[in-house]
């Protein structure tokens, strides 16, 4: 049995009621009672075109969210990294002979990964979504890929000029100002000087960021898409005011603040609303 009591609260809520939510999450405690693990996948959302795939990103994120869990539970013996990599193996053989798994937006999706036992808490971030670490001590430790905050030119000036438009911006300058920046960011997509998501290569595992805590060191574990992080990157929130969010009034309360903040805006940067996903496990 569990050696101490495990609190989870998870909330996924589609960006849109007439569109498939294409984020994942699962929470599993292994039935010998020892340990458990975390998955999180935010699916990327192609742009309107061939995309090389018969499949759609939901089919490809509830296939390669169930293998990393599955592994994670089930082959203590490799690193979260090594389950990352046979995860995306896995995940690209039950599609290479119907799909074009070379084709740049072929399925992907950003991963967070966390595993744990009586000594030690794992985890892996590959992409933009953010783990939340709670130390024992009450410091906050944001988990984060970097890759996307320093991209090179001229992604930065890009996105500076977005968030410089003013909120009366007639809506073709402004859509026409977000398109060549996610062209710009798109074309750094799983390529060298860029980022990196998971989709069909295991080699991608490699790039992951990755870190081993004592599990007497820390508190919680806090897992979300960029869709509830917005509380945070667009909003002015902080990641102490999210903790304290999701600790006293649940997930679905992030979530849902984030919606509020949402309608709010009148004139958004890009999509208005995003799936949201906010996991939250206490020890």
């Amino acid at each position: 049995m569990q050696t101490e009591p495990v609190h989870i609260d998870l909330t996924t809520e589609p960006g849109a009621p007439d569109h498939p939510n294409e984020d994942y999450c699962s929470v599993a405690l292994p039935a010998h009672g020892h340990g458990g693990c975390l998955v999180l996948l935010d699916g990327v959302t192609p742009p309107e075109g061939d995309d090389g795939c018969v499949h759609s990103v939901d089919w490809f994120t509830a296939r390669l969210g169930g293998a990393l869990g599955e592994l994670s539970v089930s082959r203590r013996d490799m690193t979260l990294g090594e389950i990352l990599a046979e995860a995306v193996a896995r995940t690209a053989g039950t599609h290479r002979s119907t799909c074009d798994l070379s084709h740049p937006r072929t399925p992907q999706a950003t991963v967070v990964l966390a595993r744990w036992d009586e000594e030690a808490v794992e985890h892996l971030v590959l992409s933009d979504s953010t783990l939340l670490l709670e130390r024992a001590d009450g410091t906050l430790v944001p988990v984060q890929d970097p890759r996307l905050d320093t991209l090179p030119s001229p992604v930065p000036e890009l996105r500076a000029a977005v968030r410089a438009l003013p909120d009366h911006t007639p809506a073709s300058r402004r859509e026409a100002a977000v398109r060549e920046y996610v062209d710009a960011v798109e074309a750094l997509r799983n390529a060298e000087g860029g980022f990196h998501t998971a989709a069909a290569d295991p080699a991608v595992a490699r790039l992951a960021v990755t870190g081993r805590t004592p599990r007497a060191e820390l508190r919680s574990l806090t897992a979300m898409t960029d869709g509830a992080t917005r509380w945070v990157d667009r909003f002015g929130g902080t990641w102490a005011g999210t903790l304290d969010l999701v600790r006293t009034q649940g997930t679905t309360h992030l979530v849902q603040a984030v919606r509020d903040l949402e309608h709010a805006v009148p004139s958004p940067r890009g999509k208005r609303h995003d799936d949201a996903t906010a996991v939250y496990v206490a020890f």
